[in-house]
């Protein structure tokens, strides 16, 4: 029987040890005896584990462990180490008591201010967090280069010409360029504010995963849409439409009927995924009660699958952001209050390697995490972008 679970591992390593040996010596017969020792062997543990589990609990455990099938799965699911249950524990004393992480003799960490790299297990909570909090987030392309990142672009494509059996057509040059990107840094400073002595490791990931993803997401986003591309992402705001694709309103009037069919022919059909986007003020004020000629609603407001409101204008989905100036009958200059845009042509480049550090606020005393993203982002076709600008008169 076993021990504990290194016990456990110590029999299982010695078992495929051997197997792997009969496998190369070519004594298939006796391979396959030895690969059904093991699996009796991972069976038996099981049990093990799940007996052990129902004593944990009557002591008043709070969870019981993986079971070495499970526990196997996950390793090589996403590529844990054999001690990273361990290392999860140390990590959570080092965040929430300054106790330092016991790490692996080959981790490296090159960032001077960087305590600790958060285990995977707490990166992939706080990624599945993002993705569904942020509308505007879950809509944008992802990508996760560890260095920067150059992408090509076109300005012209080629265009086919009618011609004889015999005729020529003349050559065309396909002009390309590039957008770069690099890294910034994304800062989030949070106070645990649970009791450091009696919390179990799924609470402290929870909460810890819960903290950090709501403050980079909010912040994520708000790049995403105004970010000025100095020390952060660049913003979809901060971009200028293609010629043709800006809609004016004068100041002191409201938008039109007109005003919205106007935006929605200067859209290319090619990017006919495209969405509205606005502050939900403007939405309100401005647009929900207007209606066409006939009478009927320009926008409409429909009960999702999930019952959830789901917003559109002229059949286009509508997303709301706080970041989208609102509607006002005076601007100090011209403003975009509005736009068309598909998000998918907007690139999110970021290393996920979530890190933190830990210090005291020697004002407050109060023990202080600060995780660090490093990301950058940037709109990579504007085609599809049109805009709505309050003119200044």
């Amino acid at each position: 029987m076993f021990k504990n679970y290194e016990d456990y591992k110590a029999q299982r390593n010695t078992l495929l040890d051997a197997a792997e040996t009969l496998l190369t010596e070519e004594k298939m017969e006796d391979y396959q005896a030895k690969v059904k020792e093991v699996e009796k062997l991972d069976n038996d543990y099981e049990k093990f584990a799940q007996e052990q589990a129902n004593i944990n609990a009557l002591k008043g455990a709070v969870k019981a462990p993986l079971s070495a099938k499970v526990m196997a799965n996950v390793v090589e699911a996403i590529g844990m180490q054999d001690d990273d249950m361990e290392y999860r524990k140390s990590f959570m004393n080092y965040v929430l008591k300054g106790i330092p992480v016991q790490k692996n003799a080959d981790a490296n960490t090159t960032a001077a201010d960087v305590g600790a790299v958060i285990p995977n297990t707490i990166i992939n909570k706080i990624v599945e967090k993002m993705e569904k909090t942020g509308n505007i987030l879950a809509r944008v392309t992802k990508t996760y280069y560890k260095g920067g990142v150059t992408v090509p672009t076109s300005s012209a494509k080629p265009t086919a010409t009618w011609t004889t059996e015999s005729g020529t057509t003349d050559k065309q040059k396909k002009a390309t360029g590039s957008i770069s990107f690099s890294y910034y840094k994304l800062k989030v400073q949070i106070s645990m504010s649970i009791v450091v002595e009696h919390v179990t490791l799924d609470i402290f990931e929870q909460t810890l995963a819960a903290n950090i993803a709501e403050a980079m997401t909010r912040a994520l986003e708000t790049a995403i849409i105004k970010g000025t591309g100095s020390g952060q992402p660049k913003g979809v705001l901060a971009e200028t439409a293609v010629t043709g694709q800006n809609v004016d309103i004068t100041e002191g009037n409201s938008i039109t009927y007109a005003d919205l069919c106007d935006a929605e022919g200067k859209l290319p059909a090619a990017y006919d995924s495209a969405v509205w986007c606005m502050k939900k003020a403007t939405f309100m004020s401005q647009i929900i009660a207007m209606v066409d000629s006939n009478g009927q609603p320009i926008a409409r407001v429909n009960a999702g699958v999930n019952g959830k409101p789901e917003y559109t204008i002229l059949g286009r989905p509508v997303e709301f952001s706080e970041d989208v100036p609102a509607f006002a009958k005076t601007v100090s200059a011209d403003t975009v209050i509005a736009f068309i845009f598909r998000f998918e042509d907007y690139m999110l480049n970021t290393n996920m390697g979530v890190t933190v550090s830990r210090y005291t606020d020697q004002t407050t005393d109060d023990e202080v995490t600060k995780a660090i993203m490093l990301a950058d982002g940037k709109a990579i076709d504007l085609n599809s972008l049109v805009t709505v600008t309050l003119k200044n008169s």
